[in-house]
């Protein structure tokens, strides 16, 4: 690395043709899936005013995670940590414009001030995939199973991973059984989520801290152990046969630990976790989020979704050999040499009548021995070289090459679009 050469900022990630071309692919597929159930793309502004945040996404992702600052006019701008805030705003302008129910998805870059480690980096890209207008168990298993779908498309099974669903209406009926008073529920939510991070001793040792009882501790620890305990629900019920319809039972489990962190979900909430854990932290989260259009100004709207971001599911796939080994890094498969100072305009127009007829073609920047312009045409991944040289121009013909082969031939001009795609097309 040359001494003074800048780094770039701590937590963010240079993609270069490699890397972007992962990245393509799995916009590309979570497109495809997204699209066969019917949603469609959006977007958003990547800067959003802090308010909109502070509404309703908890104190410590404003706070503490959130790339915070004054524009020049004062006003305090945020680069965007989430989206669904976004997605509240956007249905609240034009609620009484728009068709529901609603399926909207989205691919875009994120920001996150928080410590880069392994499967978390500062900016990342998310997939956000949400229903709004259908308050139904039916549309949470719709959900559930876009993402189950996309696992399904890039070859995971539920022995690398798992969905697993809560509902926290489900358990407020819990706490109300076992003497939880409402003021306590947020922290003891907390415990709940924190039981696979802590010691069991520690873990206990925090649920007294926070004023549970043992008659408290022991029922709590009972209903979490407890595998059925859905079967007392009847949106849960109604939830697992529909996915159960969808085919997709095998991915999905309950699990009355998975709380969610964020302050809006108001029903089914569910995380993907690897199975063997050794990501050490969830795939993805979302839910059902009821009271977030109504909070943002809005009409009050039911809703339901989920956010995945690139980084975790990235390592993940690397890890089980899913990312895709052929990726095109270099997309033109057709070089145009040029032969000599005389004929580079030639030679330029003939890459760009090859570009009218639908091919990708780039033409070598300056004469150079046709011998070096064939090993760069065959670095950068093209399969056929077109030489178009003093007697080529005469005879109105070209020079065609089959790098893979070694075979070149002359092709008339007219005939060349045929012949390229023929050689293509082998």
């Amino acid at each position: 690395m040359a001494k003074n050469l800048i780094p770039p900022v701590k937590g963010t990630r240079d993609f270069y043709p490699e890397q972007m071309a992962v990245r393509t692919w799995l916009y590309n597929t979570l497109r495809q899936v997204a699209e066969s159930f019917g949603y469609q793309e959006w977007e958003a502004p990547i800067l959003e005013s802090l308010d909109l945040y502070a509404a309703k996404s908890g104190e410590e992702l404003v706070k503490e995670q959130s790339y915070v600052f004054r524009d020049r006019a004062g006003n305090e701008i945020t680069l965007r940590p989430e989206l669904t805030p976004s997605l509240a705003r956007l249905i609240a302008q034009k609620q009484q414009q728009l068709t529901f129910p609603l399926r909207w998805w989205s691919f875009g870059p994120f920001w996150r001030y928080e410590s880069p480690q392994k499967g978390r980096t500062r900016e990342f890209f998310q997939w956000n995939v949400d229903l709004l207008g259908v308050d139904s168990p039916e549309a949470d298993a719709e959900s559930v199973a876009v993402l189950a779908t996309f696992f399904q498309r890039v070859g995971l099974t539920p022995n690398e991973v798992l969905i697993l669903v809560n509902d926290r209406r489900l358990i407020e009926t819990q706490y109300d059984k076992f003497g939880v008073a409402k003021e306590m529920r947020p922290a003891v939510s907390s415990w709940i989520d924190r039981r696979g991070k802590l010691t069991p001793e520690a873990w206990e040792a925090y649920g007294r801290e926070i004023g549970l009882s043992e008659a408290q501790l022991a029922n709590l620890k009972f209903m979490l152990d407890d595998k059925d305990l859905w079967k007392q629900s009847p949106e849960q019920v109604r939830f697992y046969k529909a996915i159960e319809s969808l085919g997709l039972s095998r991915f999905v489990r309950f699990d009355p630990s998975i709380m969610r962190g964020l302050l809006y979900y108001t029903g089914t909430v569910f995380e993907a976790w690897e199975v063997g854990g050794e990501i050490r932290r969830s795939i993805l989260g979302g839910g059902r989020y009821d009271n977030l259009l109504a909070d943002v100004g809005g009409d009050p709207l039911p809703a339901v979704g989920f956010a995945m971001g690139d980084v975790v599911i990235t390592l993940i796939l690397e890890k089980y050999g899913l990312l895709p080994k052929d990726l095109p890094v270099y997309p033109a498969p057709v070089l145009v040499t040029v032969f000599d100072q005389d004929s580079t305009l030639a030679s330029f127009q003939l890459g760009t009548e090859l570009r009218q007829a639908g091919l990708k073609v780039l033409t070598y920047p300056a004469p150079d021995k046709l011998g070096k312009q064939f090993k760069y045409a065959d670095r950068v991944g093209a399969r056929i070289a077109l030489v178009l040289g003093p007697d080529e121009l005469s005879s109105g013909q070209v020079a065609v090459k089959d790098l893979r082969s070694g075979e070149q031939r002359l092709v008339k001009r007219e005939v060349l679009v045929e012949a390229v795609e023929t050689i293509l097309a082998m």
